[in-house]
């Protein structure tokens, strides 16, 4: 499997190019925004989805580039695609619309993508939508979990308490993982535990 990190955007968002090993397709984790440089990692790859981790605004910044493809999220953040209080794009003046999703994950989906699968965990906290995906041993957390810390949840929907729930939860996953976070570097459930316990 091949991860491509790409920080994009008004805030600096990670967003993620993953491919099977030699497969020419290729899945966008959170399309943040300058699509040009999407395109340009994907290079002669196909893009065969978008899966959005959360509905924020800095995560979606540049999905209507890509709206001919599925886009997956959360059916609890689908409305934030067309609602710009839910979103917080408000906070930044961005008024750029956003296509709605094309197919709602819950907890437990397990997608088949461009060669990948793909399991979808319900991480609410964050958004009450949120979810990590895992592919492979790989976890794309968005916003549930960054390396020593965790994303604010002050927004619409937030709860700290939940929030919390979902990092235990991912912490109960057997043995270590990768963990490509929405901001910041990436870690590993190991590097993580101790913090919480």
């Amino acid at each position: 499997m091949t991860i491509i990190p790409l920080v994009l955007g008004l805030i600096g968002t990670n967003c993620y190019i993953v491919s099977a090993d030699g497969s020419r397709e290729a899945v966008i984790i959170d399309p943040a925004g300058h699509p040009d440089r999407i395109r340009e990692a994907l290079g002669e790859k196909t893009a065969a989805a978008v899966l959005l981790t959360h509905g924020h605004f800095d995560h979606t910044g540049a999905l209507s580039e890509f709206a001919g493809l599925p886009i997956y999220i959360h059916r609890l953040d689908a409305p934030m695609l067309s609602d710009p209080h839910l979103s917080v794009a408000d906070l930044v003046h961005d008024r750029k619309p956003r296509p709605e999703a094309t197919d709602l994950v819950e907890d437990g989906t397990v997608l088949n993508i461009a060669g990948l699968e793909i399991r979808v965990i319900h991480t609410p906290g964050h958004t009450p939508g949120s979810v990590t995906y895992r592919i492979g041993d790989a976890l794309f957390t968005g916003d549930t979990l960054f390396q020593g810390s965790y994303g604010r949840t002050d927004f619409p929907g937030g709860s700290l308490a939940t929030e919390m729930a979902s990092i235990r939860k991912l912490l109960t996953l057997p043995e270590d993982h990768p963990v490509y976070p929405g901001h910041g570097p990436q870690t590993t459930l190991e590097m993580e535990r101790p913090l919480y316990e």
